[in-house]
């Protein structure tokens, strides 16, 4: 039996603690795989430390030519091996497991497929919607830090998507807009179908892990029962209640402990 991943996530007040759609894909992986893990949350003004510590890559280079680190990163002591960046951990976890379900899909149409994906929910509109309602969902020990990260690329987070406001009903229709052009492409092309459960070996891709993600994230911070998620839901013939649904039974997040630097 192999000892646990370590899965380095970023906490947030909403129960469950986990929200960011990219520490989703990865956890998402490992509860597919059924690969032992154990979560160790790290406050955002202490993962560029915790990064260092643990010897895990940067996940960019800033144009001033220091080093960016984000989550996830994993550390796996069967290995020794640490590794940063969703995608790369998904590859990581196919290559040195196979005995597990294999989650990326190979050749052009599946990389062209998640890059539009990425495009399309990771855009100025889901954004918008997104970034100051996670600024109220973080723990204080992170607020201030996200604050003054996000305004450098956004502005002031309470005139991104002011509730009530034109902007808001404009930024949230491109979000709508964003999933149905999803659902679109999947319906008009029988080869990116496959990419979605339902086809193939009837086991979740981490193309659909992708989507899944961003839909728990909107899951996570808003709440089950808010306007927003009721929205989503209602979406496409109920398409993406459906999709959801498929990823509860995989929605494991143990209790985890606190990082020590």
């Amino acid at each position: 039996m192999p000892e646990p991943i370590v899965l380095y996530d970023i906490p947030c007040k909403t129960q469950g603690k986990s929200w960011s759609p990219n520490t989703w894909k990865t956890r998402y992986c490992l509860n597919i795989k059924s690969i032992p893990y154990r979560t160790v949350w790290v406050e955002f003004p202490d993962i560029a430390a915790l990064c260092a510590k643990i010897g895990a890559p940067p996940s960019a280079i800033t144009r001033d030519g220091k080093p960016m680190y984000t989550l996830p990163v994993i550390y796996d002591s069967n290995t020794t091996a640490t590794v940063a960046d969703s995608a790369k951990i998904a590859e990581y976890l196919d290559r040195t497991y196979p005995d597990t379900v294999a989650l990326v899909p190979r050749g052009p149409e599946a990389e062209e497929f998640q890059r539009a994906c990425a495009k399309l929910l990771f855009g100025v509109d889901v954004l918008s919607i997104m970034v100051p309602a996670v600024h109220r969902s973080l723990c204080q020990a992170s607020q201030l830090y996200f604050r003054t990260t996000r305004e450098k690329r956004f502005g002031k987070l309470e005139e991104l998507s002011p509730a009530g406001s034109d902007k808001r009903a404009k930024h949230w229709e491109g979000v709508k807009n964003a999933f149905h052009r999803i659902a679109e492409m999947l319906q008009g092309n029988a080869q990116k179908e496959k990419l979605l459960f339902g086809g193939g070996n009837g086991v979740p891709c981490y193309a659909d892990i992708c989507i899944a993600s961003v839909l728990m994230w909107i899951r996570a911070i808003y709440g089950e029962e808010s306007t927003e998620w009721q929205d989503v839901v209602s979406w496409d013939g109920g398409r993406w209640a459906r999709f959801t649904d498929v990823f509860r039974k995989y929605e494991i997040v143990d209790s985890g402990y606190s990082a020590k630097l």
